[in-house]
């Protein structure tokens, strides 16, 4: 096996040469072996190992065995214990997703902060057709087929092509010790399942099923990747990027062949699972939405609009002292005191300072929110102006309000309230901007 895996580094992972290697080392047997292949070809190595403190003294046991061998190799060793249990619940994700998250968001921080290259994992070939049932039963497009990925991002992954069986016998050859993880065989888990209980009645079926799937994985990441070019083409006739975010063309998109595929390709990137009501979007009336976990899509005229949903972050508001001159977060924005009024857009506004309480409060907009429009003696609602200005429920997320002693001064970049406006008999001017 050590021949075929330098081949295989030689011929498809090439670029791993001379580099440092950051090994996620669990201390079971994948990824034992892989830390030992790469030291054998004198790659340089760290030992990443992730303790999720999920079974007790077994969880401990795995961290000192990793030390150990960390030593016993002369390599470096990264330790971290998570409340894995704790973090699930407070993000609401399922053990295995949170371990997941954890552990890759640590390899990335060790990656960067110690200059190593690249992460490495042990996944291999079973691993890959687990992930492969694991997506098929759970719905799939042609990309949850193609398993897992050899080279994704800074995460490599030499073993792909290689089986546990030939994996376990060269560890075996070696006199490799390892760690048994007893969750391996809890069938609670899907992946468990899988592996116990479906894998190998499929490959009882041939002693070469391992073989031929692997040829037919190949085909579908062939497949995968003329997809991708197709999108790349269609994308430039059917999108558009403005300021309020991604625009795609309903009858563009109506004239296409294949028209759900081709949202399916377009919007599944950004989390969205429910198609038939993506779908009824097309025919819908204007102002209907569908909301993934980061993601809105809004029917909007002659387009679906795809946004971000604001982050609590955006939402934020921000106190603005007197003598205050400029801030630059959330909105970069000057206050400069001047002695007369110059040009004026919708990003520059004068005021009558005086009419002023200090602080200004700078938020965003809520419901029920009134203020008098520049030129008009009567007040309006906030939701009434919008709708005149015919903004989309996208556009009314991005508007801030400068406000002062409860009264709006300014729906920023759109109007100006009508009573700070500066006036004969106005003795100091405020002259505002906003800028990008």
């Amino acid at each position: 096996m050590r021949t075929d895996f330098q081949k295989h580094l030689e011929e498809n992972l090439s670029f791993l040469k001379g580099s440092k290697l950051l090994v996620a080392c669990s201390g079971g047997l994948d990824s034992v072996v892989l830390g030992f292949l790469l030291k054998e070809l004198n790659m340089e190595i760290g030992l990443a190992h992730a303790n999720f403190s999920l079974r007790g003294k077994e969880s401990d046991g795995d961290e000192a065995f990793v030390i150990n061998l960390s030593e016993k190799w002369e390599v470096p060793v990264f330790t971290e214990t998570f409340e894995t249990k704790v973090y699930a619940v407070e993000q609401k994700l399922s053990i295995q997703m949170a371990a997941r998250e954890l552990r890759y968001r640590w390899f990335e921080e060790i990656r960067k902060d110690f200059h190593y290259d690249y992460v490495v994992t042990a996944h291999h070939a079973d691993d890959s057709l687990e992930t492969f049932l694991i997506n098929l039963s759970r719905g799939t497009g042609l990309k949850g087929l193609m398993g897992i990925p050899e080279v994704n991002g800074n995460t490599i992954r030499p073993l792909l092509p290689f089986k546990r069986t030939q994996i376990e016998a060269f560890a075996k050859e070696q006199q490799l010790y390892w760690r048994e993880d007893s969750s391996n065989q809890n069938t609670d888990y899907l992946r468990n399942q899988i592996r116990h209980e479906v894998v190998p009645k499929l490959k009882g079926i041939s002693t070469s099923w391992n073989t031929s799937f692997q040829k037919t994985q190949k085909f579908l990441q062939q497949s995968q990747f003329l997809v991708e070019d197709y999108m790349t083409l269609i994308a430039r006739l059917l999108i558009q990027e403005t300021d309020q975010g991604i625009e795609i063309s309903i009858p563009k998109l109506q004239e296409m062949p294949h028209k759900d595929a081709l949202l399916y390709e377009l919007l599944h990137p950004f989390g969205f699972t429910a198609w038939l009501d993506i779908s009824g979007l097309l025919s819908a009336q204007s102002g209907k939405q569908i909301v993934s976990k980061s993601h809105r899509l809004l029917k909007d005229r002659e387009v679906l609009l795809l946004t971000e949903i604001p982050s609590e972050a955006k939402k934020s508001k921000t106190i603005i002292e007197k003598n205050v001159t400029q801030i630059i977060t959330p909105l970069r924005m000057s206050f400069i005191p001047t002695e007369k009024v110059g040009y004026i857009d919708m990003n520059t506004i004068y005021v009558d300072a005086d009419q002023l309480v200090f602080p200004l409060l700078l938020r965003t907009w809520k419901k029920g929110d009134v203020f008098q429009p520049f030129g008009m003696k009567g007040k309006k609602k906030l939701s009434k102006f919008f709708k005149d200005e015919k903004l989309s429920l996208a556009s009314k997320e991005h508007i801030w309000l400068l406000e002062s002693n409860g009264q709006i001064v300014w729906v920023i970049g759109l109007r100006a309230d009508d009573r700070f406006k500066v006036t004969q008999d106005t003795q100091k001017i405020l002259k505002i901007s906003v800028s990008d």
